[in-house]
């Protein structure tokens, strides 16, 4: 249910920007988005530190 008087719906969610991200997904550009962000050195590490724990139960 949209809120007419403003650009978010009744939960709180931002209409132009689901609009934004339902167009860069028509247009291909969806996906990388996050690659920027994730730090890959601390992702090993995580999963490492996963690994080790599984491995000792």
């Amino acid at each position: 249910m949209e809120n007419k008087y403003s650009n978010k719906t009744a939960s709180g969610t931002d209409v132009q920007h689901v609009k934004q991200k339902n167009a860069q997904v028509s247009s291909g550009k969806y996906g990388t988005e996050f690659a920027s962000e994730t730090d890959v050195q601390h992702v090993k590490r995580q999963n490492a530190q996963a690994n080790k724990n599984q491995k000792e139960c």
